[in-house]
């Protein structure tokens, strides 16, 4: 998939996923945007990349930060070709009595409220020359999991703003697709380690795929052998989709 001249924007692109893909997209001649709250890291990974990225310090739960992200790289790169919505944190791990409320919040803020923001602050640049919106899901989105309520919630909840998005913007251009990448070998799992809550607590590291493995299949989703999965969540649980991917 070649990329060149295409401008990609990436939230929560410090590590993990976001990072990995900042690299893929990178590597196929894309202009990569850096959003994060962890200015140092995303500084490192620009430099790491080159010209072709910045970073710009940004917490995606306030809608004024993701729309001056979104103006800079305008600005920058002159349009914007693909937005993804990877940031997303797993805290607070807890059954519903003994959760904080603020705690819970905050995650609905960043999980949900930051992908709207997204959404709604790049619609416009996307608009321009059709463009696509990537948006991390998760199995959770489908089934509750103990412990993880507000996960769940919001994962749900961005599942339906994917499923909204296609609703009233594909006849405008815009390719809205989620992507479950099922267990990723990230930091978000040595925290869900951690908690010792739930079946996903258990599971041995090796089982986890590598965070390089979502970050190419985002890649892939930008092509048109992706086109059919328009409006929907594909799984990187699926073979079909791995193979499509050049996973296995």
């Amino acid at each position: 998939m070649d990329m060149t001249s295409k401008t990609v924007m990436i939230t929560g692109a410090s590590r993990g996923i976001g990072a990995e893909a900042a690299r893929v997209f990178a590597n196929a001649g894309a202009n990569v945007v850096l959003l994060a709250r962890s200015q140092d890291d995303i500084a490192a990974l620009a430099g790491e990349i080159g010209e072709r990225a910045i970073a710009i310090p940004c917490n995606v739960a306030r809608y004024s930060e993701m729309a001056a992200a979104v103006a800079i790289t305008v600005k920058e790169f002159g349009g914007l070709d693909v937005l993804i919505n990877n940031a997303g944190v797993v805290d607070p791990i807890s059954n519903l009595e003994g959760a904080d409320p603020d705690a819970w919040g905050q995650l609905i803020d960043i999980n949900v409220k930051g992908v709207f923001n997204g959404i709604h602050a790049a619609l416009p640049a996307l608009k321009e020359g059709g463009g696509s919106v990537l948006t991390i899901s998760s199995g959770a989105a489908h089934n509750a999991i103990e412990g993880w309520s507000a996960y769940c919630t919001s994962k749900a909840a961005v599942n339906m703003l994917n499923r909204s998005l296609h609703l009233e913007e594909s006849a405008n251009g815009i390719r809205a697709i989620g992507l479950s990448p099922g267990t990723v070998a990230t930091e978000m799992q040595r925290k869900i380690k951690a908690s010792g809550i739930n079946a996903v607590s258990q599971l041995d590291w090796d089982v986890h795929i590598p965070a390089d493995w979502p970050a190419k299949c985002l890649l892939w989703m930008c092509s048109a052998e992706a086109d059919q999965y328009c409006g929907e969540e594909i799984s990187l649980r699926d073979d079909d989709i791995r193979r499509a991917v050049g996973l296995i």
